[in-house]
């Protein structure tokens, strides 16, 4: 799809909005281990807070395991302490060196709740793309006001920006239904 020059700040906004939600969805927990998973959590280390992945590597070796491999031996503790208080609902492992994190399989309670979040994810995507569309044809709208363009150019801009916003949806809309389907059916 070919875009007005005028526009494309408006659909880099929607592709920024689509990529959150993706990030937000890979947070949400499928059933099989994620590294994703773990990148909330924030471990005291060095007299400051730092992200997990700052700390050490983390991987996951299967389907219900993740490990992290912490470079400083002196945080085992930290890191330990931080996956349990994270509130993700694992038991970390110290062994040696490295934190395994076995991933529990989830109840159908839980899978629904998964399932409702990542739906409230795509709500919030769908309305940021939606407060888009707003800023794109008020833009339009004042080009016209201000003769920057005719009525049946702005009729033409407006549906451009309708047409990625369709776009944009139904990718949202997509990847909804992906995740749901992960979540139920693992």
């Amino acid at each position: 799809m070919k875009v007005d020059s005028r526009l494309q700040q408006f659909q880099k906004k929607m592709e920024a909005s689509v990529e959150n939600f993706q990030k937000e969805l890979s947070g949400i927990r499928a059933g099989r281990a994620s590294t994703a998973l773990l990148d909330p959590v924030k471990v005291e280390a060095y007299g400051t807070t730092m992200p997990l992945n700052q700390v050490g590597s983390i991987s996951a070796p299967d389907a219900r395991m993740l490990l992290i491999s912490v470079w400083d031996k002196e945080l085992v503790k930290h890191v330990e302490k931080a996956i349990r208080d994270s509130g993700i609902g694992v038991n970390p492992v110290v062994e040696g060196q490295a934190v395994r994190v076995p991933i529990p399989p989830l109840s159908d309670e839980r899978r629904h709740e998964l399932s409702k979040l990542a739906a409230k994810y795509a709500e919030e995507s769908k309305v940021a793309l939606r407060n888009i569309r707003r800023e794109a044809l008020d833009l339009i709208k004042k080009m016209e006001n201000e003769k920057e363009t005719g009525e049946d150019e702005m009729h033409k801009l407006s549906n451009d920006v309708q047409d990625m916003i369709n776009e944009f949806s139904k990718k949202v809309e997509a990847l909804l239904i992906k995740k749901q389907d992960d979540i139920t059916n693992i």
